[in-house]
């Protein structure tokens, strides 16, 4: 492995607390895009997903992309894994939550200007359910979609969109003991794993990675594309 290489010790901050986190310019190494790429903002808490996460965080870079990741501070957030257990002795009617990899956010929501991005994508977990009384996330949130800009949503997160209010009158998709988030919102919720409704893309789960961020990259890619 090249001497300017991480691994992946290093970039999953396995060890918590220690040099590696979980860091968008350590991923790219000696590859980085320029500073001119397009950026594309991912807001996290304590308690996110962590596939909900790292998947669409290496997924979008792939393209080109510079992933930022923002939170109430500009700080490490703990990661974590939600699953039913598939073999319990006592069985879970609802999803166990134990501990993840742990993310850097390199910015904070208040410090975010959405000129500045292309698109958002927003995870689960449990952090949504106290990130959407975030203000400034709330106005990057609507000031994103009313610029027409692709917005990504899985999971938990639809309790964003949801408490910014830009999903009122279209279809959505998310794990279904959020169902009443959309509805509460104005959408209309349907159980399949991607939907695409105007410039918002949702999927259930990570179970649904593959279609949903096939379905996000051909919108981004287009939208940047035109711009």
């Amino acid at each position: 492995m090249p001497s300017d290489s991480i691994t992946r010790r290093h970039m999953l901050n396995v060890a918590a607390g220690s040099a590696g986190l979980m860091v968008a310019s350590q991923v790219w190494g000696s590859d980085s895009p320029p500073k001119s790429a397009p950026k594309i903002l991912m807001p996290v808490g304590d308690a996110v997903e962590v596939v909900d996460t790292l998947y669409p965080f290496f997924r979008i870079a792939e393209d080109g992309y510079r992933v930022v990741v923002a939170g109430p501070e500009a700080r490490i957030y703990h990661m974590v894994l939600h699953e039913v257990p598939p073999d319990s002795n006592i069985p879970w009617d609802i999803t166990r939550e134990s501990p993840g990899y742990h993310i850097q956010a390199e910015t904070a929501f208040r410090d975010v200007n959405p000129d500045d991005y292309a698109g958002m994508f927003v995870s689960g977990g449990r952090a949504p359910e106290y990130l959407r009384y975030d203000k400034d996330l709330m106005r990057i949130t609507r000031d994103l979609h009313e610029a027409g800009k692709p917005i990504a949503v899985v999971c938990h997160g639809i309790e964003i969109v949801s408490a910014a209010g830009i999903i009122k009158g279209k279809t959505v998709t998310t794990v279904a003991k959020c169902a009443m988030d959309a509805e509460q919102g104005g959408a209309r919720y349907v159980d399949q794993p991607v939907v695409v409704s105007d410039n918002i893309v949702t999927a259930r789960t990570w179970h649904d990675n593959t279609p949903f961020m096939k379905a996000y990259m051909k919108m981004l890619n287009e939208f940047c594309r035109k711009g």
